[in-house]
């Protein structure tokens, strides 16, 4: 009888031990709102201000993310594993990381971050697809969907869920050094280009409930709008400047592209560093919890930007209490790039304790950063694989990519007379010239936000085609094709040319940096095309993140090429110049004669234009 008092007492003992360990918060079978709840009740106030928090790859280890259980990580532009690092070397680091979050009592995966803007461009060896102000060009929504659909796979390659993209800036002002991540000056094309979010998020399925996240599993990363709202129309195009308008001209320009990500499930939302009428976004409680969270019930988490709560004191960090109360009042959820991190999450665990922030926000902000975690389906598959790292720089990718360039070239002018064409160009000629420093160089094409934050110049920082290589491709084996970065004028007239492709433009820069109240091709970009375009008939094909002052050189250029920065694939270039495919693109941006004009938009009343919105030559492919 004792015997079997112990026998039973045993099994009743492994059916409590059993019951205890199961929590519903990891049964994906259980509905999502019942794992939120039962998670966020069995947690501290210290696990939940650590899933508000996003710390630099820098800051973070194992130890960190278990001692203080950070919720995110994330790499800014050019924070790599290692230089030229493979997929594999990023998914060990990525894993490493996720490693110690797992191993905290409740075993909440982080979700780690990257800035893939035009493709995994921090990335060794990625497909570098045009910037934004390119595709909007395009006007294509299935083409920039197919974008966003082989840049979640990239993503994926290396062990990283989440991007901090698209930008649905609305540029109106190209002073501003942000213009090329804009799609277009007229909100009804960054309407259109939403489209790239179900591309990286997968469809939403379409009972689905509005303003609610979806990621369709392991191939798909999660998205993230930015910056909300008005980025684009600060004065004079400075960045993290000041947007005045009223509240008709905010809704009106600068929201609609955020109630078609909302539509479309986008799961994160980035809020802006500028400021409406003289008030800072990241404190805006009215724009941030009233509108967005409130009146658009948006359901995914609302991020800062780096460092953004610093700002909004003047100076940055003046009163560093404030700046957190005031952000996390405003209604953000997660507070991106915490270099001081303990003096954060002390701050903000004192202020909730003494009821200066409610438990009920910071409550709302975990729940919303649970919900993407769960939805993305972290919890059931926290650590990478190498299974999609053949996915990075894909030949497929790289193709796709090359359509994108034709497609988002611009022909501005074509002959100086339009009964005598130049373009599409013959093969087949005895010698052509090519110049100009951006013509032989993968970083000036590429641009800013390209392997490192401010982008490089030159052959060595990723694999692609310049557009010298490419015209080198294409042209008839008895071509001679001639490369000279900065000719003089005796070296054209002694040659003999019988035409020359000119590549100049802006260099590398990125955010506040490309700010510029001149807006002029980067010298000696103006000397070549008079050395060269007086001499021998030229195409000039300009390299830029945005409209440039080009009207002082045009009589003396026969075709102009406007190429943005088209990324990796220059390929795609020398496709349109010698007629393999037509020039089919259509300004999204307004082109000025002079940056004295500026702001200049469609449909202002002093709208002069050298080129219009709209405006893009058309020809016809060459049957070979």
């Amino acid at each position: 009888m004792g015997k079997f008092a112990i026998t039973m007492m045993g099994f009743l003992l492994l059916c409590f031990c059993t019951e205890a360990v199961y929590m519903k918060y990891k049964d994906p079978k259980q509905p999502l709102n019942v794992r939120i709840r039962d998670l966020m009740n069995r947690m501290s106030l210290e696990e939940k201000i650590g899933q508000m928090t996003q710390i630099e790859k820098h800051v973070a280890s194992p130890q960190i993310m278990k001692k203080y259980f950070i919720g995110s990580v994330l790499s800014g532009g050019g924070s790599v594993p290692f230089p030229k690092a493979t997929a594999a070397d990023w998914v060990k680091m990525v894993n490493a990381i996720q490693k110690g979050s797992l191993s905290t009592r409740l075993g909440i995966p982080m979700i780690y971050g990257i800035d893939a803007v035009h493709g995994h461009n921090n990335v060794y060896k990625a497909t570098i697809f045009p910037h934004n102000v390119g595709l909007g060009v395009t006007r294509d929504p299935q083409l920039v969907k197919r974008i966003g659909a082989a840049t979640a796979l990239e993503v994926r390659a290396t062990g990283i869920p989440y991007t901090f993209a698209p930008c649905i800036a609305v540029c109106r002002d190209p002073r501003w050094g942000r213009c090329y991540e804009s799609y277009s000056e007229d909100h009804r094309i960054v309407q259109a280009m939403t489209e790239i979010i179900p591309g990286l998020q997968g469809d939403a399925p379409a009972n689905s409930r509005k303003g609610v996240p979806f990621v369709a599993g392991k191939t798909k990363v999660a998205a993230c709008a930015k910056h909300f709202v008005g980025d684009g129309g600060t004065t004079k195009g400075i960045d993290e400047n000041n947007t005045v308008i009223d509240v008709n001209g905010l809704l009106n320009i600068h929201m609609p592209a955020y109630i078609d990500s909302i539509l479309k499930g986008v799961s994160t939302i980035m809020v802006s560093y500028s400021s409406w009428n003289g008030k800072r976004m990241h404190a805006n409680r009215d724009l941030i919890t009233g509108f967005l969270k409130g009146k658009l019930k948006f359901r995914g988490f609302v991020i800062s930007d780096w460092e953004a709560i610093d700002k909004i004191t003047e100076p940055p960090r003046a009163n560093y209490s404030y700046s957190v109360q005031a952000g996390v009042l405003a209604g953000l959820d997660m507070i991106m790039g915490q270099e001081n991190l303990v003096e954060f999450l002390d701050d903000l665990a004192f202020q909730v304790r003494n009821n200066i922030i409610p438990m009920s926000r910071i409550d709302d902000a975990v729940k919303r950063i649970l919900r993407v975690k769960f939805v993305m389906g972290l919890f059931e598959n926290p650590l990478a694989d190498l299974s999609l790292a053949n996915q990075l720089g894909s030949q497929e990718h790289r193709e796709l990519a090359r359509e994108a360039v034709r497609k988002s070239l611009v022909l501005l002018k074509n002959g100086k007379v339009t009964s005598q064409p130049l373009l599409p160009l013959p093969k087949k000629v005895t010698k052509i010239l090519v110049a100009g420093i951006h013509a032989d160089n993968l970083g000036y094409q590429c641009g800013g936000w390209t392997i490192s934050w401010q982008g490089i110049g030159g052959n060595d920082l990723t694999t692609g085609t310049t557009i010298l290589n490419a015209v080198k491709n294409t042209v008839h084996p008895s071509t001679q094709v001639v490369y000279q970065d900065n000719p003089d004028v005796n070296f054209v007239k002694s040659n003999h040319f019988s035409y020359a492709i000119v590549v100049v433009g802006e260099t590398p820069y990125a955010e506040m940096f490309g700010d510029s109240a001149k807006l002029t091709i980067a010298e000696p970009g103006p000397s070549i095309i008079s050395n060269v375009c007086g001499v021998v008939k030229c195409v000039v094909v300009v390299i830029s993140g945005r409209p440039v002052v080009i009207e002082p050189y045009l009589a003396n250029i026969d075709a102009l090429v406007a190429a943005w920065l088209p990324g990796s694939e220059g390929q795609g270039v020398a496709d349109a110049l010698f007629g393999d495919y037509g020039f089919t693109g259509k300004l999204a941006r307004t082109w000025f004669k002079s940056v004295d004009q500026l702001p200049m938009n469609v449909g202002d009343p002093h709208y002069d234009p050298l080129f219009p919105f709209g405006f893009g030559l058309t020809t016809k492919p060459v049957k070979s």
